[in-house]
């Protein structure tokens, strides 16, 4: 169980009170999801250029945001935002004192964090003969998008059959820094809110409803996105309000060793 939060940005030439705002946003669905992963925590952002930055350590979101390093990265959110994705780590596989173990992960030019464990990870890492750097099974779906994206663009059909080989439970956030106006959703059987706002033209995302509900305030302008389970969302820059949908599928497996018959969403 870990905690997914995020704020996915349209193009917009937005004052500094309104980015002040949001930044406030992102800490505090940050805070809240601490619950769900209380062993690291971490954030990443991206640019229209390609720039990127992560910081993530081995420690509470409570102690994260006040590290000099987040404050300097979070302040560094301007116009041209595609991305602001944070992520709570609850420990299953990988030490977290390795910082690599943690979220968000960096794989080739793809970034971005998952919630949920691909059982057959070792075995597909060996079989497609994908290079590993941590010891946590999230990788593998950031190397084979990286591998489906030979021109920056990831190649979302091709991403789609290989993710039909795994086997396991996830919901994960993606992009790539050579096309950083394009954000990949991938809402399988782990839960994920996602909500827009056309005036802020933003889509926030988490683990929970009631992640957005608290760092909203319950305000009423906030529209809920309903997307069904196994559903792949390209949330695209240009207009975060020109989503595009598709069904993707993998093998639902709740626990080790016992194959669901059915999805949680």
């Amino acid at each position: 169980m870990c905690g997914q939060v995020g704020i996915i940005f349209g193009r917009k030439r937005r004052r500094p009170d309104e980015r002040d705002y949001l930044r406030e946003l992102f800490i505090r669905m940050l805070l809240h999801s601490e619950e769900r992963g209380p062993h690291a925590s971490g954030l990443a952002w991206l640019k229209t250029d390609g720039r990127h930055r992560i910081f993530k350590r081995p420690m509470r979101a409570h102690e994260l945001v006040y590290e000099k390093p987040f404050q300097e990265l979070l302040g560094q959110v301007d116009n041209e935002t595609t991305i602001l994705m944070g992520h709570t780590r609850w420990r299953t596989r990988g030490n977290e004192f390795n910082n690599r173990n943690n979220h968000p992960i960096r794989a080739g030019i793809v970034i971005g964090t998952h919630n949920g464990t691909i059982y057959n990870a070792d075995y597909l890492f060996r079989r497609l003969g994908l290079p590993r750097y941590a010891e946590v099974d999230s990788e593998l779906i950031f190397r084979l998008a990286d591998r489906f994206a030979p021109e920056g663009p990831i190649d979302q059909e091709g991403l789609k059959k290989a993710l039909a080989l795994c086997r396991g439970q996830m919901s994960a956030v993606l992009a790539s820094r050579l096309d950083p106006g394009t954000i990949t959703v991938l809402k399988g059987n782990k839960p994920l809110c996602l909500r827009i706002h056309r005036q802020h033209r933003v889509v926030l995302y988490a683990s929970e409803a009631d992640f957005i509900d608290f760092a909203v305030d319950n305000e009423k302008v906030w529209r809920e996105l309903e997307v069904p389970p196994m559903t792949m969302l390209t949330i695209r820059h240009e207009d975060v309000r020109a989503i595009e949908n598709s069904e993707f599928r993998f093998i639902p497996q709740e626990r080790k060793g016992t194959l669901s018959e059915g999805v949680n969403a």
